[in-house]
């Protein structure tokens, strides 16, 4: 979430004032500009060492734990909002994950690459696995474990009795509400438990 305007978006997307719990949360930037710009609380969760002295560095309180281990460690609807901004498509039990993100937050936000994006379609039927900006990495070194599409999330959603709040896709930058499936490099989505 180094993009300004896609953490911008994201952003605008959290209650004023929420109490936040934002997964896989880098080096903070995030929960530092909600904190500076939205007077939003809260935890981020990050596994790396360097990323937890990042946040150290911003003034943003962390806590190191391996998401694959679920979240435990948190009661029911202990935040307003749980963000997991790209990081579904780096954890072995995506949909366990994502359950999770909804028992401990009353609203979540998911993004992660669109992999049904034209340029990666066009890839694909080129014979080639994409490497574009939401997908940086060669087939054989990405650190993602699967990839997703728009329309694949939406499905997931109905499937663990997520209603979906809004849902849009980002391409560089910019808010993409028609066909997404295929306009958006990344797709997002802000929901809650029917």
């Amino acid at each position: 979430m180094s993009e300004r305007r896609d953490m911008e978006v994201i952003a605008s997307l959290v209650p004023e004032g929420a109490r936040v719990l934002d997964l896989g949360c880098g080096t903070g930037e995030l929960l530092a500009h909600l904190r500076d710009h939205r007077g939003c609380t809260g935890y981020g969760v990050e596994l790396d060492d360097a990323n937890l002295l990042a946040c150290a560095r911003r003034g943003v309180d962390v806590i190191q734990l391996n998401l694959e281990e679920g979240l435990k460690l948190f009661d029911d609807h202990s935040f307003d909002v749980v963000l997991q901004l790209e990081t579904l498509q780096h954890l072995r039990n995506a949909e366990h994950m994502l359950r999770e993100t909804a028992r401990v937050g009353r609203i979540g936000i998911v993004s992660f690459p669109n992999f049904a994006h034209w340029p990666n379609r066009q890839s694909v039927a080129r014979g080639r696995m994409p490497v574009t900006r939401a997908l940086p990495y060669e087939w054989y070194d990405t650190p993602n474990i699967r990839v997703g599409t728009y329309k694949d999330f939406e499905v997931l959603a109905r499937k663990n009795g997520l209603d979906i709040l809004d849902s849009f896709g980002l391409q560089a930058g910019r808010v993409v509400r028609r066909l997404p499936n295929l306009r958006a490099s990344v797709a997002v989505f802000k929901f809650e438990r029917a």
